[in-house]
């Protein structure tokens, strides 16, 4: 089955995902994706449901929601990947979800806006959607401009045109952080020498971290109200003038 999923998929778009999982398999690739875990582990872990859905390109096991009964990666044909699917076709009936994850799948694929419809359909009214992407204001996405690696091919779309996106597409949106402050070196003791600078910077929450999250929730469509009836408009009293008596007239 993997093999004739191979031969179906498109090959552009499986050479950018294959290009991307080697990078995120390497230091650089892998101290983004640490990062990553800490945030996603304490944004999942308030999520409940029956179905959380992972879409990327790691090769890494994604962090799971303890509270959700089944946790499923689905995407390109790959080690580890339990639903095969292309990008714009995701095996999945519309609201299957109660939580969808995507990380990184905006920064490597062919059609943004088709891959983020697939994701958003996926999702029951009331569900979440977070999204994971590489920060174009920060030193990773500096990178990415002069990166001769796969980095160089992410798209690195800003997390306020994402936000746009997803309203448009009926989510309301609750929650933007980032994380990663810490330049993409791959020395171990450049990184534990600006670790101080990590923290501080989390904490104010500083927009300028190497990947953002964006957490949001599609709105449940309601009722329609009832159509009250129309009140025709009323005129406006006018005083009128009260009569002058004449007294002379007036019997005794």
């Amino acid at each position: 089955m993997t093999d004739k999923a191979f031969a179906q998929a498109d090959p552009d778009w499986l050479a950018l995902i294959s290009a991307a999982r080697d990078w995120l398999s390497g230091p650089i690739g892998q101290f983004l994706l640490d990062e990553e875990r800490r945030m996603l582990e304490e944004e999942l872990g308030r999520f409940f449901g029956g179905y959380l859905v992972h879409y990327g390109p790691s090769a890494q096991t994604p962090p799971s929601a303890p509270q959700v009964q089944r946790n499923v990666r689905l995407g390109a044909p790959l080690p580890g990947v339990e639903i095969v699917c292309e990008e714009q076709a995701w095996p999945l009936s519309e609201h299957a979800a109660d939580v969808v994850v995507m990380q990184h799948g905006l920064d490597f694929c062919l059609s943004p806006h088709g891959l983020l419809r697939e994701a958003a359909s996926s999702v029951r009214p009331g569900g979440h959607l977070l999204i994971i992407g590489i920060n174009p204001w920060s030193s990773w996405g500096l990178r990415h401009v002069f990166a001769h690696d796969a980095l160089r091919k992410a798209r690195c779309i800003s997390p306020s045109r994402v936000a746009d996106w997803l309203n448009l597409l009926g989510f309301a949106l609750e929650k933007r952080r980032f994380g990663c402050y810490r330049p993409p070196l791959a020395s171990p003791a450049w990184q534990t020498r600006l670790a101080g600078w990590e923290r501080m910077a989390g904490r104010w929450q500083l927009s300028g971290g190497g990947f953002y999250l964006l957490v949001a929730r599609k709105i449940v469509v309601g009722l329609r109200p009832l159509r009250q009836e129309r009140r025709e408009p009323m005129g406006k009293l006018i005083p009128l003038p009260m009569a002058k008596v004449n007294r002379r007239h007036i019997e005794p």
